[in-house]
C-alpha cells in the first residue's frame, strides 16, 4: 500500500473519488429506508366507562358459612379491550371474582408498569372466571383484557398500497364484538356479612380515530445517516492518508540527502 501510493499519486485521488462516491449512495440508501410511503401509522380513542353498581344480590350459605355478593353488569360489546375491576373494604379471607362467559385474558402482572418484562402474549391466561383471595382483606384489584393483540389498542402500524387500503386494514384490526359482554362479579366472604363491599367498574372502549402515512424529520435522519456512514470510512480512509503521508514525508526527507550528499561530492571534487 506504501509503495502503491508513493509509485502512484493518482490511487489517492481515486480513493477519495470513490469514498465519496460510496458515501452519497449509501446515504441516500439509508435515507430512503427511512420514509416508506407504504407504511401507515393509525390512531385510536380510548372510552372509558365508569359503570354504575347496584345493589348486589346477596346468598348466605349457612353449609359454608359464607356470604357471596354477585353483581350483574352489562358492557358494550363494541371493541371492548380493558376491564377493571376494583373491590375495597374486603374482608380478610374474602375472594374475587370476575367472570365473563366469552373468555378473558388476565395475570396478576397485568397493568404493572414497574415489570418491564412481562409479556401477555406469553403470560396472560384466558379463562372465563379469573378469581383473587384477599388474606388480609383491603382492596383487590383485577385487570383484564378481551385480547393481548395491541393492535386493537394504543395505536399501530399498517402496510398498504395506499391510504385507503391502509384505512381498511386498521379498522379491521381494531373492530371487533366482544360476545357475550355481560361480566358478573362475585365476592364471597367468610361469616354471615351483612355489610355490603364497594366494587368499581371500569371499562375500555376503542375505536378508529386517524391514519397518516409513516414519515420522519428527512433533514435530521439523512445528517444521522450521513455522519454514520462518513464514521465507517474515516476508519479506512484515515489509515490510507496517513501512508500516504509519511510515504511523502519519507521521499521528501531521502531526496534532500541525496540533494546533500551530491553537494558534498561537488564540493569535494572542486577541491
Amino acid at each position: 500500500m506504501k509503495k502503491a501510493l508513493a509509485q502512484n499519486p493518482n490511487l489517492l485521488r481515486t480513493l477519495m473519488g470513490l469514498s465519496v462516491t460510496l458515501i452519497l449512495l449509501l446515504s441516500y440508501a439509508v435515507y430512503g429506508a427511512t420514509v416508506s410511503p407504504s407504511y401507515y401509522l393509525y390512531t385510536t380513542e380510548s372510552n372509558e366507562t365508569d359503570h354504575e353498581i347496584n345493589e348486589p344480590t346477596r346468598i348466605y350459605q349457612e353449609s359454608s358459612n359464607t356470604t357471596i355478593w354477585a353483581w350483574n353488569i352489562p358492557a358494550n360489546s363494541s371493541n371492548l379491550t380493558w376491564i377493571h375491576l376494583t373491590a375495597v373494604d374486603l374482608s380478610a379471607q374474602s375472594k374475587v371474582k370476575l367472570i365473563n362467559s366469552a373468555g378473558l385474558y388476565s395475570h396478576r402482572l397485568l397493568g404493572v408498569e414497574s415489570d418491564q418484562a412481562f409479556s401477555c402474549a406469553e403470560q396472560c391466561q384466558k379463562n372465563s372466571t379469573h378469581e383473587v383471595e384477599s388474606n388480609d382483606g383491603g382492596t383487590v384489584v383485577i385487570h383484564a383484557l378481551t385480547s393481548y393483540d395491541p393492535a386493537r389498542r394504543n395505536n399501530g402500524t399498517v402496510y398498504g398500497a395506499d391510504i385507503q387500503e391502509a384505512t381498511e386494514k386498521a379498522r379491521d384490526l381494531i373492530e371487533y364484538e366482544h360476545s357475550p359482554s355481560s361480566l358478573r362479579v362475585e365476592i364471597t366472604e367468610t361469616g354471615d356479612r351483612i355489610t355490603t363491599p364497594e366494587i368499581i367498574l371500569v371499562t375500555v372502549n376503542e375505536e378508529f380515530d386517524s391514519i397518516a402515512v409513516f414519515s420522519v424529520d428527512a433533514a435530521t435522519e439523512f445528517l444521522w445517516a450521513l455522519a454514520a456512514v462518513v464514521g465507517c470510512f474515516s476508519m479506512v480512509l484515515i489509515p490510507s492518508f496517513t501512508v500516504y503521508f509519511a510515504a511523502k514525508a519519507k521521499e521528501n526527507k531521502d531526496r534532500l540527502k541525496l540533494e546533500q550528499s551530491e553537494e558534498q561530492v561537488k564540493a569535494s571534487l572542486e577541491k
